[in-house]
């Protein structure tokens, strides 16, 4: 039996114990007057979930060199509620190909439209910044190219070569898309450039997939990370879930395990933050707590490295957990030697 088809075994098993809900509904106002439309109203967060907006110099002196070198961040882009804290510290996520994305995922915040041409400049503008900002560790990632006959996966190529050439000592993640219908070109091509992680967003439960990112598939994702690891096992593989957009407890757990059964080191939850009203709306603000235990679950399951709060995101802290999974990994081959 395959990964694939394992994962998909154990999770019927598991979504059969989550039963289906009930739903009442009906109208209760028999009026015939039209109802205007109504603005949706934007949701109070927590007091954990709030962080301070950004003023600092360091802040200030990131935003400006990225725009001098016209690079886009998805810190930007996607609203991030981390880029006060992590602009502060010259750490930006840099994101390549573009500003504009072939996909219309509900849940993020990117603009949605026909890109423009790739920047050939846009390599070294990175290696640039690396120099500039002293980074130790980058990540990488991109909007969807799904017009470009390989997806994008030559520019990611031709950034991780232009910053090693920078900067040797550097480590370098990635995040990809799912490179639909070009995966393993893609992959084969990227890993022979040898980022140091490489990176690929499950994002949510299968179940959730037609509404919340309706142009992607579960186990095209899966099969990614999986090819990644066939590839090259001392490649770091990462991938990261977002909750509190309707995911039941158990799904959250199944998805853990299909993780593991790809072999995927590294794991990032953390909390949905809706962007704008038009985007799908948080159903719940998982607590502190509850992140905490699914952390612990994820750790029980034999993950290398686990971040799991609510203001966790793919990038966050992404150097020094990036260390901590390497002494992770070189200690769990100390005892296996042993």
């Amino acid at each position: 039996m395959t990964i694939i088809a394992e994962a998909s075994a154990r999770r019927n098993f598991a979504l059969a114990s989550i039963g289906a809900r009930s739903y009442l509904g009906g109208m209760n106002d028999l009026s015939s007057a039209p109802v205007p439309p109504t603005t949706p109203e934007r949701q109070r967060k927590p007091d954990w979930i709030r962080v301070k907006a950004p003023t600092t110099k360091g802040y200030g002196e990131t935003r400006q060199l990225m725009r001098d070198l016209k690079l886009n961040t998805v810190c930007e882009e996607a609203a991030c509620p981390n880029i006060g804290e992590c602009w502060t510290k010259k750490h930006a996520t840099v994101m390549i190909l573009g500003d504009t994305c072939t996909r219309a995922c509900a849940f993020c915040n990117v603009k949605t439209g026909m890109p423009g041409r790739v920047d050939p400049a846009e390599p070294d503008n990175v290696a640039e910044m690396v120099l500039k900002t002293g980074l130790e560790h980058i990540v990488v990632t991109s909007v969807d190219r799904d017009d470009l006959p390989d997806g994008g996966a030559h520019q990611f190529v031709r950034v991780i070569h232009a910053v090693r050439a920078a900067s040797p000592t550097t480590t370098i993640e990635i995040l990809t898309p799912d490179f639909r219908n070009k995966m393993r070109p893609a992959v084969e091509a990227i890993l022979a450039a040898r980022p140091d992680v490489y990176n690929h967003n499950m994002e949510t439960v299968p179940r959730l997939y037609p509404t919340i990112r309706p142009g992607a598939r579960y186990y095209a994702s899966l099969r990614l990370l999986e090819e990644v690891k066939r590839h090259d096992q001392s490649v770091f593989t990462k991938s990261g879930v977002m909750l509190g957009l309707g995911e039941e407890r158990l799904e959250v757990h199944q998805v853990m395990d299909d993780m593991r059964c790809a072999d995927i080191d590294f794991l990032t939850m953390g909390q949905y933050l809706r962007p704008t009203p038009r985007h799908a709306e948080v159903k719940e603000f998982v607590t502190p707590q509850a992140f905490s235990a699914y952390g612990a679950i994820a750790r029980a399951k034999g993950f290398l490295q686990v971040a799991s709060s609510p203001l966790t995101r793919s990038s966050y802290h992404a150097g020094a957990d990036f260390a901590e999974m390497k002494a992770a990994r070189e200690a769990k081959l100390a005892r296996q030697q042993a």
